[in-house]
């Protein structure tokens, strides 16, 4: 099963007030383990930056002005995800940016239904308890040092820990429930044993095997070797 760990940064909080993306962040997991693959992108909003948004990513309109703009980069964006699900902290945030810019460059929106809120997760797991994404990093014991202000890409990988940790741990698959064990769901690969195909070699010597007898004639004709050697 592949999935993609998505965040975004933008310019605010209404891509409808004329707000937009300028950041996307993504990680891939497989079988919920990552792989190493990630897609990362700064985007040039093409308007000014609001000073609490600049206060939350530190990305300035001067830094992105050289950048792609949304229209630019959305195919390779949408090649990364594929048909993947999405897991998002605040999913509906990201996804009405994303959608919103995808609709502006003449492209298919991607159904919500697509995503997984991680927010949504830890209210019904955690509830009356903070949720932001520090407060989980700080309840599952996740490294989030580097996190001095907000990055999409950081971010993500992040969130992917944390996820893993909100679906029962860094390798869930890997979980035996109590009813599948008592189900008999769990059980143990059978092995056939025939004849081996070729016997053994000996592992005496030629001169063990000399010493052997010499010792047992010795021993005369009432030995027992001697009598179970009669025909």
């Amino acid at each position: 099963m592949r999935e993609i760990v998505l965040d975004t940064e933008t310019t605010g909080f209404d891509p409808e007030a004329g707000d937009k993306l300028v950041e996307i962040g993504a990680v891939e997991l497989l079988n919920h383990l990552p792989t190493g693959k990630v897609y990362h992108q700064y985007i040039d909003p093409q308007r000014d930056m609001p000073d609490g948004a600049f206060q939350v990513h530190g990305l300035s309109r001067e830094f992105l002005s050289d950048k792609p703009a949304f229209k630019d980069i959305a195919q390779a964006f949408l090649d990364f995800i594929g048909d993947s699900h999405l897991v998002i902290h605040n999913a509906s945030f990201d996804m009405k940016f994303l959608n919103h810019e995808l609709r502006e460059a003449g492209l298919t929106a991607i159904p919500i239904a697509r995503a997984t809120d991680t927010l949504a997760i830890a209210r019904v797991k955690y509830p009356g308890a903070q949720n932001s994404l520090d407060a989980l990093c700080r309840r599952f014991g996740v490294d989030n040092s580097a996190r001095t202000k907000h990055g999409a890409l950081l971010d993500s990988e992040i969130l992917a820990e944390v996820y893993l940790e909100l679906v029962g741990g860094r390798q869930p698959d890997l979980t035996l429930s109590a009813q599948s064990v008592a189900a008999g769901a769990v059980t143990s690969p059978t092995r056939k044993v025939g004849p081996r195909p070729a016997p053994l070699p000996p592992r005496i010597t030629e001169d063990e095997a000399q010493a052997h007898a010499d010792f047992i004639a010795k021993m005369g004709e009432a030995s027992i070797w001697a009598q179970r050697a009669k025909p």
